[in-house]
């Protein structure tokens, strides 16, 4: 190789812009909804640390927070409630939908295509300015819900049901899904489900709020980006951790044969689901907040079958991997003991997320810049066109 070709080739690679696979690392955009921290923060909405709104707020005050930026008077939380229950209403169109639907498809299957469709009856469907979203934003959180339960019913042959007024928003999904409602048991199986969709709203620019921000970036309509985010979530490598996790703890069947369970699923080089995360190197500030939840409720039920095994699993892969368990770990025993069916967990996640994907595409919309990334290519340098009959 000639000293001139040499170094045109080290000016090429000096010249080529840095590379993270997966985009690991990269800076892709501002927002004012969420700081993931390591350190003592773990984790603000707005400001606010996670731990102090799991423990002393609902649900219902984080989805006003992602939403407005503020947290509610007492007269803006009941005018809030409120609208969420007046606005837990599905369209015509959908039942037609729903009666088309196979009988097997998975939930999120439904879900991804039953939010398309509510885009296209939405009143405001054409409307993207902040305001508009907003309403369409409360829209859905009202709708998705009712969505995820009336097609659980219709395919299991169950009575329909509508949310009650009176109840919180954890309250009426747990009743959704579950019929669970006034009793001791069933209130404190809705503040342990609030909690974990107030952990469970928001957090940055994961995979799947990043999928709404890019589609959001078009200046599409806002139904299009939640789809976009819900196709995203599907994924194994994204959504579905706790179906999985609640899959595993019913295979093990009991804390006696958990270590050995793990043990062995470790040496055939298995992946155990519920541990580590892309960002939270250091552990899942999350995870302690459902894990008391969980030992909490446990003892409620008493029932301490799941939270034994998972405190077992917890143990080995700590000891053996270094790894500690991130949110989906023990939210698995919270729906476990709520008798929620595996099957919709992921489902659960999207009626607590719709929130911080709303507001993600709310932010990139009121300050908007189309996503339009380079890629680094890979492939064969120049090569000269050769006409058909010339090859051989």
């Amino acid at each position: 190789m000639s000293i001139a070709m040499k170094g045109s080739i080290e000016n090429e690679v000096k010249s080529r812009p840095a590379y993270s696979p997966g985009l690991e690392g990269v800076i892709a955009g501002e927002s004012a909804l969420c700081l993931v921290d390591e350190g003592e923060a773990g984790l603000l909405y707005r400001g606010y640390p996670i731990r102090d709104l799991a423990e002393y707020g609902t649900f219902e005050e984080v989805a006003y927070l992602l939403l407005f930026g503020h947290l509610p008077s007492q007269q803006e939380l009941a005018d809030f409630s409120a609208q969420l229950i007046h606005q837990a209403v599905l369209p015509h169109p959908f039942e037609v939908f729903l009666g088309a639907v196979p009988s097997d498809s998975h939930p999120m299957d439904m879900v991804r295509t039953g939010v398309s469709l509510l885009g296209m009856v939405d009143p405001e469907a054409a409307d993207n300015s902040h305001d508009a979203n907003v309403r369409k934003s409360i829209r859905l959180l009202a709708q998705i819900p009712l969505m995820i339960a009336t097609f659980y019913r219709f395919v299991n042959r169950k009575p329909l049901v509508r949310p009650q007024g009176g109840l919180t928003f954890g309250e009426n999904l747990l009743y959704l899904l579950t019929d669970r409602r006034g009793s001791d048991e069933a209130k404190a199986m809705a503040r342990v489900l609030d909690v974990s969709l107030t952990l469970y709203a928001e957090h940055e620019f994961n995979a799947s709020t990043f999928a709404a921000r890019v589609t959001a970036s078009t200046m599409t309509d806002l139904h299009s980006a939640v789809t976009s985010a819900i196709g995203t979530l599907k994924g194994p490598l994204h959504g579905g951790a706790n179906e999985a996790v609640a899959e595993m703890f019913l295979r093990i069947g009991s804390h006696e044969q958990a270590e050995a369970w793990v043990r062995e699923a470790l040496r055939q080089k298995q992946r155990i689901m519920g541990f580590g995360h892309r960002v939270l190197k250091k552990g899942d500030s999350r995870s302690a907040i459902i894990q008391r939840q969980a030992e909490s409720l446990s003892r409620i039920c008493g029932d301490r079958r799941w939270y034994e095994i998972a405190t077992a699993v917890d143990h080995v892969i700590e000891q053996e991997k270094g790894l500690r368990p991130n949110l989906d770990f023990y939210t698995a025993v919270a729906y476990l003991l709520m008798g929620i069916p595996s099957t919709l967990y992921t489902t659960v996640f999207i009626c607590s997320r719709i929130t911080g994907w709303c507001a993600h595409v709310i932010e990139q919309q009121d300050h908007n810049r189309l996503m339009r990334p380079r890629a680094l290519y890979t492939g064969p340098s120049r090569r000269e066109y050769v006409p058909l009959d010339r090859r051989t």
